[in-house]
């Protein structure tokens, strides 16, 4: 919404001063004349002057009106005006109506954005203010009155159109709508993982009546519906297995399903079984296609989330966070607790030690870490989570790729932490640079060839010679240990009984100083005193005895 205001002319050219101002509606750009322009300059209450029809024609009178062709023009000049640039309707408009008819207006406008852009492609001097905001709100009320030929109902269907293709432009082209489907997509592979282990356990159950010893043998929960759909009732005739079941596996079943101590059940039992069976089979089958889709949509948005932290970890920070932008904005720090909300916030409460990871716990490179050094990995993961984010949600197609990078650089921490190698970025690697499979050339070495007809007898053991040779020695020092062990057995039983002769001789010291004549202490055992009384006696009576 726009306001012109033409300069006041000098009084050689004894002309009035002229104000115009631009409405946008629904239905095109209308272009009015300000009458009462004293009013406006003055900041008095304008929006009394539109209080009725009578009034806002003796404020206002319609000057010139552009009617938009259809409603994608309508569409790009809301648009274009909502981000506060200059549509080309718009620009062709004040043209005609101004620049081309040598009117030096200035012009007051509502966006100051705007404004500026204007002045510069149509070199119109731009002000803005709070009056025009009062003058925009006495136009809005009388609008279908100041304009000749508009009807109210036909302004409100126009406008209720607008702000349907709107809206649905805003969608369609939404930077963040992308991100959407990452969070429905991890939203429902959890949903269904949950509902996938409650359906096996019931099939588990309920087949377990007539074949309990099943569920020992097969122990996926595929296999299992697959394998209790296919035998159904017990019989001496087992069906065919070999299609997802190995020979070994089959010979358990069959011997089991021969003596199984399972009870009778009949067809429709079985019927109903086997149903649920299905249900588990084909929510297992669109769990792998929904893990494909999930896994496809990451790489394409956060391949360098994607190879830090893997897939599904990825998608939930993210589905945490809301999008992938919310998401840049967090520190290192956030992201490295981000899923552990409650604990933290119990911990502040409780005056306790906060925690040290929350969803990126289950990265691959943290799982692989001993349990003292988690926390320090944790951070370090969440500083290379942090960077490999923002390079995915900011960068453009050209930004090069940092996550195998920053996997290199964890995988030289965790090195230093626990002193052994993991080789995550080098699968990594060869995972994003494909190679088609070669049979005349060796994996480990494209270089080398491979001889198909000749037979290497040294491939058959799949053991390298030095832990041959280490197995050999084993062999033959397992006597010289055993020897060892029976040796120090007799050293132990030596070493007790010398510890039960210095027991007993100083048991007998102490007895013989308790016989002294002050007698025993007050601390020592009763039996003790009564031992040393009777002593005392008797060294008396043979001391009168003597006399």
């Amino acid at each position: 919404n726009l306001v012109m205001s033409k300069k006041p002319f000098s009084k050689k050219s004894q002309r009035q001063s002229i104000m115009l101002v631009l409405f946008e509606t629904s239905a095109g750009f209308a272009l009015f004349k300000v009458l009462k322009e004293g009013k406006v300059t003055e900041a008095t209450d304008l929006f009394s002057e539109f209080s009725n029809v009578q009034k806002a024609n003796k404020f206002v009178k319609l000057h010139d009106f552009h009617k938009f062709n259809d409603t994608t023009e309508a569409l790009s000049a809301a648009t274009s005006l909502n981000d506060s640039k200059l549509p080309k309707s718009l620009k062709l408009f004040l043209k005609e109506s101004i620049v081309n008819k040598d009117l030096n207006e200035k012009l007051a406008i509502y966006d100051s954005k705007l404004g500026n852009k204007i002045s510069k492609k149509l070199g119109i001097k731009c002000t803005s203010g709070r009056n025009i905001e009062e003058l925009m709100r006495g136009l809005r009320n009388q609008i279908d009155n100041l304009i000749e030929g508009l009807d109210t109902k036909d302004l409100n269907t126009m406008s209720l159109g607008l702000s349907h293709s709107l809206s649905r432009y805003k969608i369609r082209f939404s930077p963040d709508k992308v991100d959407t489907m990452i969070v429905q997509a991890i939203g429902l592979l959890d949903e269904l993982d949950k509902e996938l282990n409650t359906y096996a356990m019931r099939v588990k159950e309920w087949y377990g009546w007539h074949f309990p010893e099943l569920a020992k043998i097969v122990n996926d929960n595929l296999l299992y519906a697959k394998t209790a759909k296919e035998i159904g009732i017990r019989e001496s005739s087992q069906p065919n297995l070999s299609d997802f079941l190995n020979e070994e596996l089959i010979d358990e079943v069959n011997a089991a399903a021969q003596l199984s101590m399972g009870t009778e059940i009949n067809k429709e039992d079985m019927d109903n079984i086997a149903d649920l069976a299905d249900q588990v089979i084909e929510m297992t089958e669109y769990r792998e296609q929904l893990f494909e889709y999930l896994k496809n949509r990451m790489q394409a948005i956060a391949p360098n989330l994607t190879v830090l932290v893997g897939e599904l970890v990825g998608a939930r920070l993210i589905a945490h966070a809301g999008n992938l932008i919310n998401l840049a904005k967090h520190p290192a720090s956030t992201v490295q607790i981000l899923g552990a909300e409650k604990a933290l916030f119990r911990a502040l409460k409780t005056k306790h030690h906060t925690p040290k990871y929350g969803l990126i716990y289950h990265a691959s490179i943290i799982g692989q870490t001993s349990a003292k050094n988690k926390g320090k990995m944790s951070r370090v993961v969440a500083n290379k989570a942090a960077l490999s984010i923002r390079v995915d949600a900011l960068g453009d197609s050209d930004t090069k790729m940092i996550g195998i990078d920053n996997l290199e650089k964890c995988e030289q921490r965790l090195k230093s932490l626990e002193g052994r190698e993991i080789s995550l970025a080098i699968k990594q690697r060869e995972i994003l640079n494909l190679k088609k499979y070669d049979p005349s050339r060796s994996n480990d070495n494209d270089a080398l060839s491979r001889d198909s007809n000749n037979y290497n007898d040294s491939g058959d053991s799949t053991l390298s010679d030095s832990k041959m040779k280490d197995d050999d020695d084993s062999d033959e020092s397992d006597d010289e240990v055993e020897v060892v062990k029976e040796e120090s057995k007799k050293k132990k039983k030596k070493d007790k009984k010398k510890k039960d002769k210095k027991k007993k001789k100083s048991k007998k010291r102490k007895r013989d100083e308790l016989d002294d004549d002050e007698g025993p202490s007050e601390f020592e055992p009763k039996k003790k005193k009564a031992k040393v009384d009777k002593d005392k006696k008797k060294k008396k009576k043979k001391r009168k005895s003597k006399n």
